[in-house]
């Protein structure tokens, strides 16, 4: 069900649906970072007739100020493992080395050098200031 007011809780689900048949469970996702709920809800029923009664007497019926939109729940697609793609983060600083054959020189903030430098560079290591 979608379309629900932040503060209904488990048992007024339970409550609410139980008119249209046994309500086995009900489960209200909350967000990750904040704790609220996220404005939807699955109840769980003993029995498809149950569930197909629930949508009939409950879909925009109001339930706490707000019309709930009740349908029967679809199977999320499958989802690659291991999560979202790799994306490196380059703000952990200068990439360590294991090996003196893959020394790279650094300049004076402790990052590698990307080319030969601007010439002004160029002429203040021929003097010997770098």
């Amino acid at each position: 069900m979608g379309n629900l007011s932040f503060d209904v809780t488990r048992d007024e689900l339970i409550e609410a649906f139980g008119a249209a048949g046994k309500v086995v469970d009900a489960k209200v996702p909350t967000d990750r970072e904040t704790g609220r709920p996220r404005g939807f809800a699955f109840v769980e029923f003993e029995s498809d007739e149950a569930a197909q009664k629930s949508i009939e007497l409950l879909n925009g019926r109001d339930l706490k100020g707000r019309p709930l939109r009740v349908n029967e729940a679809e199977n999320r697609p499958p989802r690659a493992p291991g999560g979202p793609p790799f994306r490196p983060s380059f703000r952990a600083g200068p990439p360590s080395y294991s090996s003196p054959s893959e020394f790279v020189p650094m300049d004076d903030r402790g990052r590698p050098f990307k080319n030969k430098g601007s010439r002004r560079n160029i002429r203040r290591r021929k003097r010997g200031f770098d």
